[in-house]
């Protein structure tokens, strides 16, 4: 099993297109993505601007599989018109 946490950095004004977007992104992992086993978005408490993907994946065919899929892919452009910098992606291997 492979996690992956990825840390984004919102720029302020833009929560709501982000949010937005990826409300979108995460209806169409879920409904097209098997091997994706967990794909959620949090906020870090006390901040407007720090959000947190936590994702879990069935392997790492599958994690491959979600970075080459054609949502992923759709998403990138507006996500990225949101961020204030570069992402941070913590790749992770199960231990239980």
């Amino acid at each position: 099993m492979i996690g992956v946490i990825a840390h984004l950095t919102i720029q302020d004004g833009k929560q709501a297109d982000f949010e937005a977007l990826v409300n979108d992104l995460i209806e169409k992992v879920r409904a097209n993505e098997p091997g994706c086993i967990a794909y959620e978005l949090f906020r870090q408490q006390g901040s407007e601007t720090e959000y947190y993907f936590m994702e879990k994946y069935v392997d790492s065919d599958a994690l491959a599989a979600h970075g080459a899929s054609d949502h992923f892919k759709a998403a990138q452009a507006g996500l990225g018109a949101c961020l204030a910098g570069r992402p941070t992606i913590t790749r992770l291997d199960a231990i239980t």
